[in-house]
């Protein structure tokens, strides 16, 4: 038995990554700080991967809405599977063609379009779906910036994580895949 409440740890464990990167820039900026060459130059590449760490895990963290949603999200070797109760399936990362933000019955979803027109839905909010951030930025020509923007358009017109309300677009186009038709070699 903890003394600490269940929402405080998990408000703890969410909040973690960012700070494990908050205490490597502290950290890189009190080196950078003590004197000489080597230990500035040595604090500087330290605050700076403290500092990046710092964007991406709140861009993370942004792009985490929660579980509220059924079904399962799995991101294994460049594919990924949603298992909901009533439809599910898999894509391949490599053969993926475009990626859409929809609005269905009131629930904000992925549309992930394979280049052979195999199509899989896959809630914003469903377990497992915030590995799709790092799975989506891995895609050439999208960035997580985009990413976190496409969510934000939505969310600032929203009713909550994962939830829609009428004034918000219903098909938002984040990425496709440049070039069209097969390639010689």
């Amino acid at each position: 038995m903890t003394p600490f409440r269940p929402e405080a740890i998990a408000l703890l464990r969410r909040f973690q990554e960012p700070a494990i990167g908050g205490l490597l820039l502290a950290a890189g900026l009190w080196v950078a700080t003590r004197g000489g060459v080597f230990l500035a130059a040595s604090g500087a590449v330290l605050a700076v991967l403290g500092g990046g760490w710092v964007v991406l895990a709140l861009r993370r963290l942004r792009f985490d809405v929660g579980s509220d949603a059924p079904g399962l999200v799995e991101v294994d070797e460049a594919r990924v599977t949603y298992m909901g109760p009533r439809m599910g399936g898999s894509v391949s990362l490599p053969d993926l063609a475009e990626i859409r933000l929809l609005s269905l019955r009131g629930r904000r979803v992925w549309r992930l379009k394979q280049t052979d027109g195999q199509v899989l839905l896959v809630p914003l909010d469903a377990t497992g779906a915030a590995a799709l951030f790092d799975a989506f930025s891995a895609l050439p020509g999208l960035t997580s910036s985009a990413l976190v923007a496409a969510l934000d358009g939505d969310a600032a017109l929203g009713t909550g994580p994962g939830l829609v309300s009428a004034s918000v677009p219903a098909d938002r186009l984040v990425w496709r895949r440049s070039g069209r038709g097969l390639a010689s070699v």
